[in-house]
């Protein structure tokens, strides 16, 4: 079955599926293994030390496949020093730049004249508006089933997605709640013609900086098992529930500060979970989804799998 639609045209991929930014995960072995198996691979920008660190893993994706791959930019407070790492993807003709966790103005600036095509996450209709006239290519949209940053809004991918695609003209991707080809399906019928994984993504044999706690929390955790931290920073966000992010809530629901909270939300204290599986001295962002994730397959096995699933719905609606 052909399974073109206009983002699949739009970043010349065989499936509409993104793998989610991943911060300090996606690197190019898993974006390569995503881009090689037909959907798009990405790797994440500001978890890399340097632009020349940067530079050093889109040649080495080049090196692993010869499909399209993009690079994502968590902006949020990364907003002074991302200039330097975004020249070294528009120097290296990345194709496809994804932006979220800020305001996307700077970036659009930077790549006017460029060839790449902008894509921008957001959480509410009127940010998919607003991405839509800076000048975005496509809108992905994350429901607060979702992992990592989220919304403040609480609306869930159900709602959110057709509201989304009612209000832009641009193609729509759905993120949050996805980690089968049901869910490809489901977004594909609200209107969405394309969907992003995030931590489905984690829980592959090719994401090698995941460590093995990591992995095993999310095929044996349901969807009880996380929470959203950071509300009252403004910045709400979903993790596996632990001891540490009990620790972050009790902070928060007592009235604590950014600087009460800073080392328990620190980089450093996500690293020690997610590569170490230190899971008393830190945290893991991960989605509700984490409730369908049963394994830790191939990007490959997954993706072939997703896609036969789906491919089986369609024939059952004689679409």
């Amino acid at each position: 079955m052909k399974w073109e639609t206009r983002v699949t045209k739009l970043l010349n991929i065989q499936y509409p599926i993104i793998q989610g930014g991943l911060a300090h995960l996606a690197y190019s072995e898993l974006a390569a293994a995503v881009s090689n198996a037909g959907a798009l691979g990405q790797i994440t920008a500001m978890s890399l030390e340097t632009p020349e660190k940067l530079k050093e893993e889109i040649q080495k994706v080049r090196k692993l496949t010869n499909k399209p791959f993009g690079v994502n930019f968590a902006i949020g407070q990364h907003n002074s020093s991302f200039h330097d790492f975004l020249e070294v993807a528009i120097e290296e003709n990345v194709p496809v730049i994804t932006m979220t966790g800020g305001n996307p103005t700077p970036i659009f600036k930077q790549l006017e004249g460029t060839n790449s095509k902008k894509l921008v996450l957001v959480a509410a209709k009127r940010q998919a508006v607003k991405a839509e006239e800076l000048g975005a290519d496509a809108v992905m949209v994350v429901g607060q089933e979702g992992g990592g940053h989220l919304g403040r809004d609480d609306i869930g991918s159900m709602i959110l997605i057709p509201q989304v695609v009612d209000s832009v003209s641009i193609p729509v991707i759905a993120s949050g709640g996805i980690g089968d080809g049901r869910g490809l399906m489901a977004a594909l019928s609200l209107g969405a013609e394309g969907v992003e994984m995030g931590t489905r993504f984690i829980a592959t044999k090719e994401c090698i900086h995941a460590s093995e706690l990591y992995k095993k929390k999310l095929v044996e955790g349901s969807e009880m098992d996380t929470v959203v931290i950071k509300r009252s920073l403004g910045a709400p966000a979903r993790a596996i529930k632990n001891k540490w992010t009990d620790k972050i809530l009790e902070i928060e629901q007592r009235g604590g500060d950014y600087e009460q909270l800073k080392d328990y939300i620190s980089g450093l204290a996500n690293k020690q979970y997610i590569y170490e599986g230190k899971e008393e001295e830190g945290f893991a962002w991960a989605g509700q989804v984490m409730g369908l994730v049963h394994d830790v397959p191939t990007v490959c096995d997954l993706l072939k799998r997703m896609v036969k699933e789906a491919e089986q719905i369609r024939q059952k609606w004689g679409y």
